[in-house]
């Protein structure tokens, strides 16, 4: 049995009228489905985003994780989108919980996926934002907050933020 399969079948009850779920093919992939309100119950990717953050001197904002996974390691600033939220309000909401910085203009970086251990898949969101107030605080999920310089960064937790921030530097040598 694979891991989808096992995470899948962990949900046992509709969550829409409680009734206990089965399988079944559906479009071609096997699927929880709830034979009482014949409802198939899809699993979706869980949106998250985290933000590349420049302070102008070729220096970028890295905070230290407080929860796991990963505890303890270097990542970008971010986290998970809540219900009525946009995916840029919830980058510069994630943010100013994290570093204490007033974020403005953010920019779309682009959008990609990431395994997780516990969620299987997060929709990952990447911007950008050159333009924020305030003074650096850890905050929130973060142990420490820090510039580092871009010749200097240490190791980064999560392959989906390695990839913006190479995103960034790249487009930074081009202007070059």
């Amino acid at each position: 049995m694979t891991d989808f399969f096992y995470q899948i079948r962990s949900i046992t009850f509709c969550h829409f009228c409680s009734n206990r779920l089965t399988t079944k093919i559906l479009e071609g992939t096997q699927r929880l489905f709830c034979p009482s309100c014949g409802t198939p119950i899809y699993r979706n990717p869980v949106p998250a985003n985290c933000i590349v953050v420049l302070d102008g001197k070729e220096q970028l904002l890295l905070v230290k994780r407080n929860v796991e996974p990963k505890i303890g390691h270097w990542c970008l600033p971010g986290g998970f989108m809540e219900l009525n939220e946009s995916p840029e309000a919830s980058a510069l909401r994630e943010l100013k919980e994290e570093t204490g910085l007033v974020g403005r203009g953010a920019s779309l970086l682009g959008v990609t996926t990431s395994p997780s251990s516990h969620y299987d898949t997060i929709l990952m969101i990447g911007y950008l934002v050159k333009h924020y107030s305030g003074d650096i605080l850890a905050g929130d999920d973060a142990s420490d907050v820090r510039w580092f310089n871009f010749d200097h960064l240490p190791e980064i937790a999560f392959d989906s933020h390695v990839r913006f921030v190479r995103q960034v530097l790249e487009a930074i040598s081009e202007e070059d």
